[in-house]
C-alpha cells in the first residue's frame, strides 16, 4: 500500500487503512481508459446517420435519443474521469447547444493520441504545452477562415437550424420546423449598440403527445396550460385587454388568529355581505378600466368568479411566476400586486384569448400579439418519446440560431472545418522541434476523428474516404466534407450544410482543457469508509 511509509522508525500511516491508491502510469492509463469508454459509448450517434440510444433509468422511464448531452446525463457515470466527461458535455451544451457529442469524442480521441505518447517516454507536461498551442491556433485559424454574415440574414439561418437537425430524429421535418426555429428568435432578439442578443427564456416550449411533428407551430403569444376557472365565463375574447395580477382577488385571512363577537344575527348577515362587496369592489375595479381578461398569479374566490362571469370577464388562476413574466413580455402589460393602482396602461393587449383542447386537456391560449417579447412553441408528436425528444432537437436548433445572431460567422459542416485545421496544424508543427512538435501532430490527427466518424456511421469506407477528403481539401476545396446522405467526399457550403464557428470554438476550447486536467493526474487516492473499498469504478 501506498500510503505506508517504511522509515527507521517503523512503518508511517498517512491515509486511512482503506484508501486506495493509483500512482503515475498506472493512474494516468485508468483514467485514460475511462475517458475512452464515454468517448465510445456516444461515437455511433455521430452525424447524420448516426445511430440512437435507449436509455432506461431506474424507474423504468425511457429515453430514446442521439443528443450526447442527454446520453451522458441519463448514464449516470460513476468513474471520476468519466464524470469530467459528462461535465465537458454539459458546458457545451448550456453555453452553445450544440457539438456535444463531438466535443466528447474529440476528448477521448485526444487522451488516445496522448497515451502513444506517454508510452514513448514523452512527459504529459510536454504533451499537455503541445495540445494548449495547438488548440490556440486552432482557434485563430477557424477565426480567418469562417464566413462573416449578416446577423439577420433569414437565409443563412434557416440553414443553420436546418443543419443542426440534419442528425436528429427530425430531420425529415426539418424544412417546417426550421422556419418555427428561426420566426420565434427574430421575434425576441434585441439589438442594442450594433450587437444583438437572444435571451431563450422568452420562448416558451409546451409540447404535448398527439398529432404529428408537422403539427408543430409558434403562438405569437403564451400558452397556458390552465382551464378558465367558471363555467359561466366566455371561452373566447376577442380584441382582449388582460389584467396580469399577482395579488389574490381573496378576502385576506388575518395573520393573528383573531375572534369577533357577534351578539345579533343581523350583524352576521351584514359581516358577510361586507366580504362579497370587498370581492365586487375589487371586480368592479378591473371592469372600469375596461378589462376582459384576468391572468391572476395566486387564487380567485368562488364570489370573485361569480362577479367576474357575470361582467363576461375571462380568468385564470394559479398561473406559474415564469408565465406571468412571459404575458407582460408578450402583451405589453405589467403585472400589478396591488388592485388599487391599476389602471388601463396597465393592462396588455392581445388579439384573441381563447380555450382550447389540445389532446384531454383545456389551455389557454393568448393569441396575436402586436409586437411579442415573448412567444410559445407547441410540439406535437406521435408519441411522448418523439415529443421529448424532438423537444431536445429543437432546443439545439434554437441555440445554434442564437450562437449565429450573437456572433455571426459560420463554416461548413460535414467534419470540413476539422479536417482542414489538422491539414493546417500538420505543416505548423513543422515549424517546432522535439517533442512539442509530436504533439501538435498528435492533436491534428485527434481533430480528424470527426469527419472520420461521420463517414464510419454512414457505412463509408473510413480510409479511403479521409484520402480523398485530404486530397480535395488540398487541391484548394477548402469546404469539402463528409456527405453522409449520398455517402461520398463533398462541398458542404454548396449543400448548406454550416454550423456556427462559436460551437467549433468551445467543442476545441472544452476538449482542449479536460484532457489537459486528465493528463496532469498523476496520483488518485480513493478514500472510502469500506475496508478495501475506493469509489465504484476505482481500481
Amino acid at each position: 500500500m501506498a500510503s505506508i511509509q517504511q522509515t527507521p522508525n517503523g512503518p508511517v500511516l498517512v491515509l486511512k487503512e482503506s484508501a486506495l491508491q493509483e500512482k503515475g502510469r498506472d493512474a494516468q492509463k485508468n483514467n485514460i481508459a475511462a475517458a475512452k469508454l464515454v468517448a465510445e459509448l456516444v461515437k455511433s450517434s455521430l452525424g447524420p446517420r448516426g445511430l440512437d440510444k435507449m436509455l432506461v433509468d431506474s424507474l423504468g422511464d425511457v429515453t430514446i435519443t442521439n443528443d450526447g448531452a442527454t446520453i451522458l446525463k441519463e448514464i449516470d457515470a460513476q468513474h471520476p474521469t468519466a464524470k469530467m466527461m459528462v461535465e465537458i458535455s454539459k458546458t457545451i451544451d448550456t453555453e452553445v447547444g450544440d457539438g456535444t457529442t463531438s466535443s466528447v469524442i474529440f476528448a477521448g480521441t485526444l487522451l488516445a493520441k496522448a497515451e502513444e505518447l506517454l508510452s514513448k517516454d514523452v512527459h504529459s507536461s510536454v504533451i499537455i504545452d503541445g495540445f494548449q498551442a495547438a488548440s490556440e491556433k486552432s482557434l485563430e485559424i477557424l477565426d480567418e477562415i469562417a464566413k462573416k454574415v449578416q446577423p439577420d440574414d433569414k437565409e443563412t439561418l434557416l440553414k443553420i437550424a436546418a443543419t443542426s437537425m440534419e442528425s436528429k430524429l427530425i430531420s425529415e421535418d426539418s424544412d417546417i420546423l426550421s422556419k418555427i426555429v428561426v420566426d420565434a428568435i427574430l421575434k425576441i432578439t434585441e439589438t442594442k449598440n450594433q450587437k444583438s442578443s437572444v435571451d431563450l427564456d422568452n420562448i416558451k416550449v409546451e409540447k404535448k403527445a398527439g398529432g404529428s411533428i408537422t403539427d408543430t407551430t409558434l403562438i405569437k403569444g403564451i400558452v397556458l396550460d390552465k382551464e378558465i376557472v367558471h363555467s359561466g365565463m366566455p371561452t373566447k375574447i376577442q380584441q382582449a385587454k388582460i389584467a396580469l395580477i399577482n395579488t389574490a382577488l381573496e378576502i385576506e385571512k388575518t395573520e393573528m388568529s383573531a375572534e369577533i363577537r357577534i351578539n345579533d344575527p343581523t350583524q352576521m348577515q351584514m359581516f358577510l355581505e361586507e366580504e362579497n362587496r370587498m370581492l365586487k369592489s375589487m371586480v368592479d375595479k378591473l371592469h372600469s378600466i375596461g378589462t376582459n381578461v384576468v391572468i391572476c398569479q395566486k387564487g380567485i374566490d368562488d364570489m370573485a368568479q361569480h362577479f367576474l362571469a357575470k361582467y363576461g370577464i375571462l380568468g385564470v388562476r394559479r398561473v406559474k411566476e415564469s408565465d406571468m413574466t412571459k404575458l407582460a413580455k408578450a402583451t405589453g402589460g405589467r403585472i400589478t400586486t396591488n388592485l388599487e393602482d391599476i389602471s388601463e396602461k396597465d393592462l396588455g393587449i392581445s388579439d384573441l384569448v381563447h380555450q382550447k383542447k389540445v389532446e384531454s386537456d383545456k389551455w389557454v391560449f393568448v393569441e396575436g400579439c402586436r409586437n411579442p417579447q415573448s412567444v410559445t412553441l407547441l410540439i406535437r408528436g406521435g408519441s411522448q418519446r418523439v415529443v421529448d425528444e424532438v423537444d431536445r432537437s429543437i432546443h439545439d436548433a434554437l441555440m445554434v440560431v442564437k450562437d449565429v445572431i450573437e456572433k455571426p460567422a459560420i463554416v461548413a459542416g460535414g467534419g470540413a472545418p476539422e479536417a482542414l485545421l489538422a491539414a493546417f496544424l500538420k505543416d505548423w508543427s513543422e515549424s517546432f522541434d522535439g517533442r512539442q512538435q509530436l504533439a501538435i501532430k498528435k492533436f491534428a490527427e485527434a481533430l480528424e476523428i470527426i469527419p472520420l466518424t461521420i463517414a464510419e456511421n454512414a457505412g463509408m469506407d473510413p480510409i479511403d474516404t479521409m484520402v480523398t477528403l485530404r486530397a480535395k481539401q488540398s487541391e484548394g476545396k477548402k469546404w469539402s466534407g463528409i456527405n453522409a446522405k449520398d455517402g461520398k467526399v463533398s462541398d458542404m457550403l454548396s449543400l448548406n450544410i454550416v454550423e456556427p464557428v462559436v460551437v467549433k470554438e468551445q467543442i476545441i476550447k472544452s476538449a482542449t482543457e479536460a484532457a489537459s486536467m486528465i493528463l496532469r493526474i498523476d496520483d488518485v487516492i480513493a478514500i472510502s469508509g469500506a475496508p478495501g473499498g475506493g469509489p465504484p469504478g476505482m481500481g
